[in-house]
C-alpha cells in the first residue's frame, strides 16, 4: 500500500504542477497569438487526442433532457470560463491570476449549499471570507505594469471565469452520477471548438500571421499536458486516496504559480501583496479538514486550468 500512495503522491504532484504551468503558458501564447485563438488551438488538439477515446463512451447513460445541463456545463466551462480567462491575461499578471483560482474550491462548495443543498461548516464559511477579504487585498494593492496593464480588471474578469467553473462544477456533480470524467471532458472541448470557431472571425480578434516556436509549443502544452495529461493523472491520484487529500495538492496551484511566474516571466508582488497572497492560502486551508464521506467532484479541463 505504502508504494501505490507514493506513486499516488507522485501523479498528484506532477498534475498540480502541469495546471499551474498552464497560466504561465496561457500568458506566453496570447502574447503571440491573441487568446481566442489560443483557446480554440487549445481545445481543438484536446478534441482530436479525446476523438481516439470515442469507443469507451458506449456505456454512457443518457437520459431524456440531459443536453440541457450538458450544454449548460459546457457553456460555463470551456465556453465563458476561457472567455474571460483568456481576456483576464491580458491585463493581470500569471501570479496574480493564480492566487484567484485558489478561491474556486470555496465557491463551489458555497454554490453546493445554495444549489444541492450540500451541508457547509462554519469553518468553510470563515476560510471563504478569509480568502475573499485576500483577493480583495490583492487586488487593490496592484500597480499597472508593462505585463500587468489593468490588474484590477484583469482579476475581475479571472474571478468571473472562477464563477463560470462554479457553475461547470455544479452541473458536474449531477452529470457524473450517469456519466464518466472522460466524456464529460469531451463533451467540454467539442462544445468549445463550435462556440470559439466562428468568435475567430470576429472584428477585433488577432489571428496568426507568422509561426512562433514558442507559442506553439505553450498551445501544445496547453492542449495535451493540461487537458490530457494532467487530467488523467489527477483522476488516477484521487482513485488511490481520500479525495480530502487530494484536494490539498490542487490548493497549492497558486504558490507553484507563483514561483513559475516568478521564474518564467519575471513577475514580482510587492510584499503587500505577498501577504494578501498567504491570507488568501490560509482562507483556502483553513475551510478544508474532515468532513463526511461523499462521492469526489471530478475536476476538468481546468484546474486550474484546472485542466
Amino acid at each position: 500500500m505504502g508504494g501505490v500512495d507514493r506513486l499516488a503522491t507522485v501523479a498528484l504532484v506532477l498534475a498540480t504542477v502541469l495546471w499551474a504551468g498552464s497560466f504561465i503558458a496561457m500568458k506566453l501564447a496570447i502574447d503571440v497569438y491573441g487568446p481566442m485563438f489560443v483557446v480554440f488551438a487549445r481545445l481543438v488538439l484536446a478534441s482530436g487526442c479525446l476523438l481516439l477515446l470515442v469507443r469507451r463512451f458506449k456505456s454512457e447513460r443518457y437520459q431524456r433532457g440531459d443536453w440541457k445541463l450538458l450544454l449548460f456545463m459546457a457553456l460555463c466551462e470551456p465556453c465563458l470560463y476561457f472567455v474571460c480567462e483568456g481576456l483576464a491575461l491580458t491585463y493581470t499578471s500569471a501570479s496574480q491570476a493564480g492566487m484567484i483560482v485558489a478561491l474556486l474550491p470555496l465557491m463551489v462548495a458555497v454554490s453546493a449549499w445554495v444549489v444541492l443543498k450540500e451541508r457547509l461548516r462554519p469553518k468553510t464559511w470563515f476560510g471563504f471570507l478569509l480568502a475573499i477579504s485576500g483577493v480583495i487585498w490583492l487586488t487593490l494593492l496592484s500597480e499597472s505594469t508593462e505585463n500587468a496593464p489593468n490588474p484590477m480588471l484583469g482579476n475581475f474578469l479571472e474571478f468571473l471565469a472562477m464563477c463560470c467553473a462554479t457553475g461547470s462544477m455544479i452541473a458536474l456533480k449531477k452529470l457524473c452520477t450517469r456519466f464518466s470524467p472522460l466524456f464529460l471532458t469531451t463533451v467540454q472541448a467539442f462544445v468549445g471548438c463550435v462556440f470559439f470557431l466562428p468568435i475567430l472571425f470576429f472584428p477585433g480578434t488577432s489571428l496568426p500571421n507568422s509561426f512562433h516556436l514558442g507559442a506553439t509549443i505553450s498551445i501544445l502544452y496547453l492542449g495535451i499536458g493540461v487537458t490530457i495529461v494532467a487530467y488523467w493523472l489527477y483522476n488516477f491520484g484521487i482513485s488511490r486516496i481520500p479525495a480530502g487529500q487530494a484536494s490539498i495538492f490542487v490548493n497549492l496551484i497558486p504558490v507553484i504559480t507563483l514561483f513559475l511566474g516568478w521564474l518564467i516571466l519575471g513577475e514580482r508582488l510587492v510584499p503587500l501583496q505577498y501577504a494578501a497572497s498567504l491570507l488568501v492560502l490560509a482562507g483556502v486551508f483553513l475551510s478544508q479538514g474532515p468532513q463526511p464521506s461523499r462521492r469526489p467532484v471530478t475536476v476538468t479541463m481546468h484546474p486550474g486550468s484546472r485542466q
